[in-house]
C-alpha cells in the first residue's frame, strides 16, 4: 500500500465511525475519482485486517453475491474470506466493498450487515453509484450511513501544500481583524493555482510532488476523457453525445440562467433536460436553484424553472474552457482567470464543501426582475436561523446595489461580499476574501 495519501477533511468522520459502538454500514457517495477509495485504504491502516472487495475486477466475488440466497452477512463473510484468504475478525478487519454499483444483491446486503454483523466495520464506494441507487429506491433506509465525497478544498490544498500556517492565519482573520497584507497576497497566489488546477486529487497529488502546472494540464485532460468516456454508461437508451452536448452546455453556461435552448444537434427541450438530470446524478453538474427567500426554509419558495449550473470543479471547467495556460502564469493579475464566471462557481464548491458530508447542499440564489431595477444576488444561504446574501466578485473592487437592496427588502442584519479583496467591513456588508469563503465566512 502506498503511502504518499493527503489528507483529506473526511479523515476525521472516518476515525470517528470507527469508534461507534453501534456503527452502520458506510456509502461513501459522490462524484468518481474523487478520493473514496483512496480515503477507505488510508483508514484500513489501523485495522489489523483488511479485505477489499473490488466488484469490477473480482468476478469471484460478485458471484457469490449473486447466488447468495439470503444474504446472510455471516455466510457471505466466510466465503469471501476464503476466497481471499484475510479473516474477517469483527472489531479487527475492515472490508471494503468497492464498485459497488456493479453489483445490486451487494448494495441490498449492506443492510443485513447492520442488522445481523453490527460489531463488522463495513464501507461501500462506487463510481455512478447514484444510477444503481435508483433502482433500488429502498436499499437500506435508517440502515446505511451515506458519506458524500467531492474534490479537495481550498483549505485541503493548502493542507496538502504543508501551508498549514497559512490556513490558521485565514482561520483566525475576520472582517474587523483583517490579514497583513504579505499574508493575503501569498493567499491569493495560492488560490490563482487552485483555480487553475482544480481539486482533483490526482491533479492535487501531481501538482505536490512535481510542482508542474503543464503536468496537471495533462492529467486534467485524462480526467476528461474518462469522464465523458463515462457518459455511454449513464443511461442505454440516452445517447452519449445528448449527454456530451448537455454537457458543453453547461460548461458555457456556467454563472448564468441555464437555457433549455435548442443546440446544433437540434435536442428538444425535454432531451436536454434528461441528460441534466443525469448529469447532477454522476455529480458532475450541480444546480443553483433560484428562491424567493422571504423566510426559511429558502426551498419553501423556489422556481425550479430558473436554475443556474456549476461543474463540479474548477481545473475540469477551465480546461474544457480552453484556458491558455501560458498567458495566465506569465500575467499577474488574478482578475485573467475568471473566464467563464470561475469566482462564483468556485465559492459555491466551498460552500458545498464546507457543509456537512451527511447531507449534500442545495444552492440557492436570487434574482429580481423588474424594469430598470434588475437585482441578482449570487447566493444565499441559512446560518443558523438567519438567512444570509452572499456576492462574488472577481476582483477588488464592484457595486453592491443587489445585496443592498436584498438587505432592505428582506430585513436583514448582514451580509456578505466575498472578493479578491482583504477581509473588511462597510457598514451592513461582511468582506471575505474569495480564499476564505470555506474556511471561515460563518
Amino acid at each position: 500500500m502506498k503511502n504518499n495519501y493527503i489528507n483529506r477533511n473526511i479523515d476525521s468522520e472516518l476515525n470517528e465511525w470507527v469508534k461507534e459502538i453501534n456503527h452502520k454500514p458506510l456509502l461513501l457517495r459522490g462524484p468518481r475519482q474523487t478520493g473514496k477509495s483512496s480515503s477507505v485504504k488510508n483508514l484500513a491502516k489501523s485495522f489489523p485486517h483488511f479485505l477489499e472487495i473490488n466488484f469490477e475486477k473480482d468476478k469471484e466475488a460478485k458471484e457469490i453475491f449473486l447466488t447468495a440466497g439470503n444474504l446472510s452477512p455471516q455466510s457471505l463473510c466466510d466465503k469471501l474470506s476464503a476466497i481471499k484468504n484475510i479473516p474477517i475478525i469483527p472489531g479487527k478487519t475492515l472490508l471494503f466493498l468497492d464498485e459497488i454499483q456493479s453489483s445490486l444483491p451487494a448494495i441490498s446486503s449492506l443492510r443485513f450487515f447492520y442488522e445481523d454483523y453490527p460489531d463488522l466495520h463495513v464501507i461501500a464506494a462506487g463510481s455512478l453509484l447514484e444510477f444503481a441507487l435508483q433502482e433500488l429506491p429502498s436499499f437500506g433506509v435508517g440502515r446505511i450511513r451515506s458519506l458524500f465525497m467531492y474534490p479537495f478544498s481550498f483549505s485541503e490544498f493548502l493542507n496538502a501544500c504543508d501551508a498549514g500556517l497559512l490556513l490558521n492565519a485565514i482561520h483566525s482573520a475576520n472582517p474587523d481583524e483583517p490579514l497583513h497584507e504579505t499574508i493575503h497576497q501569498k493567499a491569493l497566489e495560492y488560490l490563482r493555482i487552485f483555480l487553475i488546477i482544480g481539486g482533483m486529487p490526482e491533479v492535487i497529488a501531481t501538482y505536490v510532488s512535481e510542482n508542474d502546472m503543464f503536468k496537471c494540464q495533462k492529467v486534467l485532460d485524462d480526467l476528461i476523457f474518462t469522464l465523458r468516456d463515462d457518459f455511454a454508461k449513464y443511461k442505454k437508451r440516452i445517447p452519449s453525445l445528448q449527454i456530451s452536448t448537455v454537457f458543453n452546455m453547461v460548461t458555457e453556461q456556467v454563472g448564468r440562467k441555464f437555457v433549455l435552448s435548442k443546440t446544433g444537434q437540434d435536442y428538444s427541450r425535454y432531451q436536454i433536460k434528461q441528460a441534466l438530470d443525469l448529469l447532477q446524478m454522476a455529480g458532475l453538474v450541480i444546480p443553483v436553484i433560484h428562491t424567493s427567500a422571504n423566510g426559511l426554509p429558502l426551498g419553501a419558495e423556489i422556481n425550479s424553472a430558473k436554475q443556474k449550473m456549476l461543474l463540479f470543479d474548477t481545473g475540469i471547467l477551465q480546461r474544457l474552457q480552453g484556458l491558455f495556460l501560458a498567458d495566465i502564469l506569465l500575467k499577474d493579475k488574478l482578475e485573467l482567470i475568471n473566464k467563464g464566471s470561475i469566482a462564483e462557481m468556485f465559492a459555491g464548491l466551498e460552500l458545498i464543501k464546507m457543509s456537512s458530508c451527511y447531507t449534500p447542499l442545495q444552492l440557492y440564489y436570487w434574482q429580481r426582475e423588474k424594469r430598470n431595477s434588475h437585482a441578482e444576488v449570487d447566493y444565499v444561504v441559512q446560518q443558523g436561523e438567519k438567512i444570509v446574501p452572499i456576492e462574488v466578485k472577481s476582483g477588488t473592487s464592484g457595486k453592491m446595489q443587489s445585496l443592498h437592496i436584498f438587505l432592505s427588502e428582506k430585513h436583514l442584519e448582514y451580509g456578505i461580499r466575498t472578493s479578491l479583496e482583504n477581509f473588511s467591513r462597510f457598514d451592513k456588508i461582511k468582506v471575505y476574501p474569495l480564499y476564505a469563503i470555506g474556511i471561515n465566512s460563518k
